[in-house]
Order: structure tokens, then sequence, then C-alpha cells
């Protein structure tokens, strides 16, 4: 089974979609290699079609835990204070949320169908106006139609669908597979809106099958029979 789509299976899911607004959808998550939830965020004061950019907000939300006596911080499983020793019977929550912007630009194709899809009709707050489980289940149902077989989680080896995060997954591998360098990684980081180059850098192991490629020149055989 495949770990990563290709563009030219994106492609076959933008043809199995039955509305401009699927088509769109998929689009963007590829082109953009956004998050489903940063696409359904964009709303049309977002767009700036002069300069062919989408401004993407990116919210997140992570849950503190701190020891009530010292208010050191405490990891999920701590029953003691790494700090002061005190068992933990209730630790104090905090919850901070993380807001970060960034702007995407937009190839001329891609821009010219947000165009024409904000034309057709009159979008609200949000461009899409659809939820988060109905994405999904667009994303899924195109890629069923497309005929894209079941993918492998390369981290657990288990099989999975089609999802809203594949798409951006096949964005991120289609970069590093046109550019691996230094500057090419840093760009992508950027793009996707990673904290951590290691998360970027996932990418260019996959693009490049360096493992594979390593391994099978333990075992391949000497040219000429010469050892």
């Amino acid at each position: 089974m495949k770990t990563y789509l290709n563009p030219a299976e994106i492609m076959e899911m933008e043809k199995a979609t039955t509305n401009l607004r699927d088509r769109l959808l998929i689009r963007l998550l590829f082109h953009l290699g956004c998050r489903i939830s940063e696409a359904l965020a964009i709303k049309l004061s977002d767009i700036d079609f002069a300069h062919a950019t989408v401004t993407i907000l990116h919210l997140k939300s992570r849950i503190n835990l701190s020891c009530p006596i010292c208010k050191a911080r405490l990891g999920r499983r701590h029953r003691f204070c790494p700090e002061c020793g005190g068992e933990v019977s209730q630790a104090i929550t905090r919850q901070q949320e993380y807001r970060r912007v960034r702007t995407l630009p937009m190839d001329s194709e891609t821009s010219s169908m947000l165009a024409d899809f904000i034309m057709s009709g009159n979008p609200g707050s949000r461009i899409f106006g659809i939820n988060r489980h109905r994405a999904w289940q667009i994303v899924r149902e195109c890629g069923k139609r497309a005929g894209i077989p079941g993918l492998v989680n390369p981290d657990t080896g288990k099989a999975r669908g089609v999802s809203p995060h594949r798409l951006r997954d096949a964005f991120a591998v289609h970069a590093v597979k046109l550019d691996d360098s230094g500057d090419g990684l840093r760009l992508l980081q950027e793009h996707l809106g990673h904290t951590s180059f290691n998360t970027t850098a996932k990418y260019r192991k996959v693009a490049g099958e360096e493992h594979r490629e390593w391994y099978n020149k333990l075992w391949s055989k000497p040219e000429n029979g010469n050892s």
C-alpha cells in the first residue's frame, strides 16, 4: 500500500468532485498545503487577488499543568511534583491559546478557481460555510470515487483512508521532491507553519526514500563481477 498521495491522484480527486465548492476545497488543501481548520476559516477579507495571496490564521490551544504547591510545570502523568516533591492530587490547569498568521501565495489557476467560486454565489463570513465533519466526508468520498487506494501511516504501519491531512502531506512531499535544499526546507517550514524544523524534515526522508536507497546499495551486485 502507498504512504503518500501524488499530484496525479489528487487531480483525479478533483475530477471526481460534483461541484465547484468541493473541487476548490481539495485544490486549496493540496496547492496551499494548509490544515483543514485553516481552509475552513478563510474569509473573503483574507484573500488578496491583486497579489494572489491568502492570509491563514492558525489558532492552537494548549493545556498547561502546574503544581498547586510551588506552581512548577507538570506533565500529565506526574503524581509527585519534580520540584517540591509534593503529591499532586489536583493540578492547576491553564489553557493558553497560540495565534499565528502567515500569508501564502497562490498559483494562477487556484486563484482563478477561488474567484469563480466567490462570484458564483454569496459567501457568508467564511468562504466554504461547511463544518469539519462535512469537509472530511467530501475528501473521503472523492478519494473513493477517484479509486484512490488506502494509505499506510509511515509511523504506525496501519492502514488509513484519504483525509484532508493527507493532501497537506502530499503538498509537502511534492515540494521536497522538487527542492530538498536547506533553503527549500526552510521555506517549506515557513509555508506549512511548523514551529519545529524536525516536523518539516521528515518529508525529506520520505520524498527522497533515502533509507531505501541506502539499504538497496548494501545488497546490490557489484558491476563486472568485482567485489
